[in-house]
């Protein structure tokens, strides 16, 4: 499992101009099964995602993809936990 956080970049003024690509790309995420949690990073910060994928040299490829990175609007960092001990209603998580 992943908690990638997106915080704007040095091009945040640039955000309108790619918002509904980077929407779809968010969609293609929760399509793909990539991501089971979005969210805004407050206040007005970036992004979080929770996301889970094969390996991560493949969830950074597809988070390469996102137009807000490919721009300039976001950095991107990727943390990888290993879940341990976990609440029941999230059991899921220990194994992705």
């Amino acid at each position: 499992m992943f908690i990638v956080v997106l915080r704007f970049g040095a091009n945040k003024a640039k955000a309108p101009e790619f918002m509904d690509a980077h929407n779809a790309w968010i969609a293609r995420g929760f399509d793909d099964g990539v991501f089971l949690l979005v969210g805004g990073l407050q206040p007005q910060q970036g992004g979080v995602f929770l996301a889970q994928a094969t390996d991560r040299p493949a969830l950074e490829a597809f988070i390469r993809q996102d137009p807000f990175v490919k721009h300039g609007i976001v950095e991107m960092d990727v943390l990888e936990v290993a879940p341990g001990r976990v609440d029941a209603r999230l059991d899921f998580l220990k194994a992705a």
